[in-house]
């Protein structure tokens, strides 16, 4: 997949460009939802012969629209949509820059500019994608602002537990813990990537030695507690438990910012300093101060054989 940054105005010539069917919108998560608007492209593409492409934006529109409801942090950072989105096939991928002078173009002029000047013979968006000036351009806007030289499709909603799939859905599950519903939303576990830093070397002393993560990124991290996870690292998956928390046994002051730790199964490795990816599948339990060591570790060998558990079946 060719990825193709683009600042307002663009210099692309459209003729440099290729013929595509181009999806629309701005993908955070890449959730089921989305899934559907750049398959649905993909078919298109397909049946007519032309490239797929996908347009996305960054950053979040809401931080330079200054909505009061602007995610802090995202689903999916721009790398990490970049090589989901590369995953599902797309040809071309282009990101543009959301500024003050890219959100003030009229509907019309996106269309001309960013549609057509693109060379999209077709476009496709979900049925709230929204475009232009103030988001008046809708996917029924669409076709008049193409002026009927590409075609338009809209793909209708998709729902879970009678409400739509959408990043706020995805985002709303992940601050409560529900990794699992996350992990239905997106049609694949929610994921976070990270570095091995050291920490306090406690975990090996009682017999379940940790990787402490340093985030890559501003993700949303679920809230303290315990999870069964997978581990990513060097290439090879890695079952295990991660606790996420302050660590209230230890610290009678609570650090500034909550410890992620991840115990893996049948792992032995030094990575200090290896990049990781960490899968959440189930919230196992919340975090909770413990009487003394013994009692937290019998508490983290329940907490193993219940990840276990849930793996195995």
């Amino acid at each position: 997949m060719k990825t193709i940054h683009i600042s307002h105005p663009h210099h692309l010539q459209k003729e440099e460009q290729p013929a595509s069917v181009m999806a629309l919108g701005y993908f955070d998560g890449v959730h089921l939802g989305h899934r559907k608007v750049i398959g649905t492209a993909r078919q298109i593409a397909e049946e007519k012969g032309l490239s797929l492409a996908v347009m996305t934006f960054h950053p979040h529109p809401s931080h330079v629209l200054g909505r009061d409801k602007e995610p802090k942090d995202l689903i999916t950072p721009l790398e990490d949509k970049i090589s989901q989105i590369g995953r599902l096939g797309a040809d071309v991928l282009y990101v543009v820059k959301f500024d003050e002078a890219f959100a003030s173009l009229s509907p019309k002029q996106f269309a001309e500019e960013y549609i057509l000047g693109l060379n999209a013979r077709h476009a496709v968006g979900g049925f709230d994608f929204t475009y232009g000036k103030y988001g008046k351009g809708t996917m029924e806007t669409l076709p008049d602002d193409l002026n009927g030289k590409a075609g338009c499709t809209t793909v209708e909603k998709l729902t879970e537990q009678d409400r739509k799939i959408s990043s706020t859905y995805i985002r709303s599950a992940l601050q409560d813990g529900d990794v699992e519903l996350a992990h239905t939303l997106l049609g694949q576990p929610y994921f976070i990537r990270g570095t091995v830093i050291h920490g306090d070397k406690r975990g090996r002393t009682i017999g379940f030695p940790t990787a402490n993560v340093g985030l890559h990124n501003s993700y949303i991290v679920p809230p303290t507690g315990v999870y069964a996870v997978k581990a990513e690292i060097k290439g090879e998956v890695y079952e295990g438990v991660c606790n996420i928390g302050y660590k209230p046994t230890f610290y009678e002051k609570r650090p500034d910012q909550p410890s992620i730790e991840v115990h893996l199964f049948n792992f032995q490795q030094d990575v200090y300093g290896e990049d990781v990816k960490i899968e959440w599948y189930k919230r196992i339990r919340s975090e909770r101060k413990f009487n003394g060591i013994d009692e937290l570790t019998a508490q983290i060998g329940k907490d193993k054989q219940e990840a276990i558990r849930f793996f195995s079946k």
